[in-house]
């Protein structure tokens, strides 16, 4: 590993494996299906690790939905906010269900999408979000229908709905207490259709999760309405599944101690700057405490501060932890800084160097 340069992910597949064994275990007792929801994850070079355990994909855009079928397979929902004309054709080709987010985008191609099984999505107006950036629930609102009597309308026309209300939800309580709600409020509709996906932000993989109690409000939830539910985990297919591996290039002090390395919170760990986190590095542990800095122009690119047992210097290797959900999907070029490269460490240890990214994809990104 030291071999390699920096910066670059490395997804370690023996933790992706036990993110697989949870799900297949929640599937087995639930009856629930799982499909990988690509807005969060899409390394097809360790679906070969995952396809067993999962159900097939979701997505949010035609390029999505291709990746899904031709690189995943099972089963491929498509959705999308809004489809257009020039795309709607190609994304009905890839997938086994399609997904409106409204009324409007349903009628104007129903006809198109006879072919195969459509959907509604579901605003039930609660989530667990505690951002108003990421909270579908938010006033005014643009995903999904909430209107019963409108929705009854067309119910004919659709046998499922999509419902994705959790957002990093780590509480089962809280998912307990807003699907009650959720059946109180759209029980009548749900009980017209024959399946309905539950979306993602539920963090079932996470340490001390009550998997079973999961399970069993799923399996209720199922039997009560006589539908096959689905689930989207993303971050929960991937938790602590990979780092961003990075190198020190410099260290200074302006009032603290800070370390400047070769990577970017703005371009390759996006997420944390929009959401306003720390990244995280272990053990975060010593007596030496530097402010982990990007080498972008950005004035706040910065990953957090942090503790080390001895001072860092330069050339130094710096682990961050839990770095695949929505980083290489929204990787970028800002500063044309060195684009990560994608590293997979086989369960028996082996170090597999999967994609580089040199000058010459920055150069085809523009024009």
């Amino acid at each position: 590993m030291n071999e390699l340069q920096t910066p670059y992910y490395l997804i370690d597949k023996a933790k992706l494996a036990r993110n697989m064994e949870t799900i297949a275990k929640l599937r087995s007792i639930s009856g629930a299906k799982a499909l990988l929801a690509l807005k969060c994850f899409a390394t097809w070079s360790v679906f070969d690790a995952m396809r067993p355990h999962m159900d097939g994909t979701t997505s949010s855009s035609l390029f999505e939905v291709r990746l899904g079928r031709e690189n995943f397979g099972g089963e491929t929902h498509a959705y999308s906010v809004a489809y257009s004309d020039g795309e709607i054709d190609e994304v009905i080709g890839y997938a086994d269900k399609i997904i409106f987010n409204s009324i409007n985008q349903l009628e104007r191609f129903e006809k198109k999408a006879a072919g195969i099984e459509r959907g509604l999505r579901l605003n039930p107006r609660v989530s667990s979000s505690d951002f108003d950036l990421a909270d579908p629930a938010r006033p005014f609102s643009r995903l999904g229908e909430w209107d019963a009597e409108r929705i009854e309308k067309v119910i004919s026309r659709i046998s499922g709905f999509m419902i994705h209300c959790n957002c990093e939800n780590a509480d089962f309580d809280l998912f307990d207490a807003m699907l009650s709600n959720i059946e109180t409020d759209s029980g009548s509709l749900l009980a017209e259709v024959s399946w309905v996906s539950l979306g993602g932000g539920i963090h079932f993989t996470g340490d001390g999760y009550p998997v079973e109690k999961l399970s069993a409000r799923l399996k209720a939830f199922s039997e009560r309405f006589g539908v096959q539910v689905y689930l989207e985990p993303g971050e929960a297919a991937i938790t602590g599944a990979a780092t961003l591996e990075v190198s020190v290039l410099d260290t200074l002090f302006n009032g603290k101690h800070l370390a400047v390395v070769d990577s970017s919170i703005e371009a390759h760990m996006l997420d944390l700057l929009i959401y306003r986190e720390q990244a995280k590095i272990l053990p975060n542990e010593g007596d030496h405490r530097y402010m982990i800095c990007g080498k972008s122009c950005l004035a706040g690119d910065i990953f957090g501060e942090f503790a080390f047992p001895e001072p860092l210097k330069v050339g130094d290797r710096i682990s961050i932890q839990d770095a695949a959900g929505y980083t290489m999907v929204k990787k970028n070029w800002f500063n044309g800084v060195q684009m990560p490269s994608i590293v997979v460490k086989e369960p028996g240890g082996e170090i597999r160097l999967v994609k580089e990214f040199a000058y010459d994809d920055y150069a085809a990104s523009l024009s």
